[in-house]
């Protein structure tokens, strides 16, 4: 205590706070595992099974093979306490995505997100998709533009930010949806990316939906390009992996101008 009225004597209160801050545990972070949702922020996932009922209901795209309830589980959390959501459903064995993936009920347009996920085993695959269109790839595999982190098909993946199998992850994500006029796209759909608290993608732009009808909102149309004016929800992956997803959270935004950068 006196070392800190000594040091109050001589620093401005400013920097002394600024100080202290950057002392603090990451889990009072604002990205990187953690990260604990904004007052103003809507959770998505808290490791229980009321909130995933409340939230979330299941993507019925053309290959829809499941059935409500939801069949996903709330297990136990294989690294930390608590409990978890896994992406079990036997609709999805084989690989066979879109045919047990669930999305939120509510749909947005802009939105800054976060989200935890770990994979169990050699392989895994599931994936984050913005909008029910873009999918950000979660895969235990490599670096190549259908690798982890990557803007599917858009961008080289980020695999070095990986933790690795068995370990807690993080997306810290800021996106911006695609902008239209008389019905006709002006702007690209825009992003950036923080893997693990590390800026990998930087308002990096969107195209269009990859993996036709069977992905999400709009891949049907003109072979992923004919994207439509249509707000959509936050979509999980379920492709007959074990993947866990934990302490989900979303803020709703209005980013007027095109660029999704923001401060960690």
């Amino acid at each position: 205590m006196n070392h800190l009225r000594h040091l109050s004597r001589r620093f401005p209160r400013a920097v002394l706070v600024a100080v202290l801050c950057s002392l603090l545990p990451t889990a009072f972070a604002q990205i990187g595992l953690g990260a604990k949702a904004p007052a103003d922020a809507e959770v998505l996932i808290d490791g229980s099974r009321k909130l995933l009922d409340d939230k979330w209901t299941y993507w019925t795209g053309p290959r829809f093979a499941s059935a409500m309830p939801i069949k996903w589980k709330i297990v136990d959390d294989p690294v930390d306490r608590g409990t978890v959501l896994q992406t079990d459903d036997p609709a999805a064995a084989g690989g066979k995505y879109g045919s047990a993936d669930i999305v939120t009920k509510k749909a947005y347009r802009d939105f800054r997100l976060h989200i935890e996920f770990l994979i169990t085993k050699t392989g895994g695959n599931s994936g984050v998709y913005l909008q029910n269109r873009y999918e950000i790839q979660i895969c235990d595999s490599d670096a190549t533009k259908h690798g982890m982190g990557a803007v599917i098909n858009e961008t080289p993946s980020p695999y070095f930010a990986y933790k690795g199998l068995g370990q807690w992850n993080s997306y810290d994500i800021q996106f911006r949806a695609a902008r239209f006029k008389d019905g006709k796209r002006t702007e690209p759909a825009m992003v950036t990316l923080y893997f693990n608290g590390i800026k990998v993608h930087s308002s990096q732009t969107i195209n269009q939906v990859w993996g036709g009808a069977n992905s999400g909102l709009d891949g049907g149309n003109d072979g992923g390009k004919g994207i439509t004016d249509v707000p959509g929800g936050l979509k999980l992956q379920c492709e007959g992996h074990d993947v866990r997803y934990r302490n989900a959270w979303i803020k709703e935004l209005d980013l007027v101008r095109p660029n999704t950068d923001f401060k960690n």
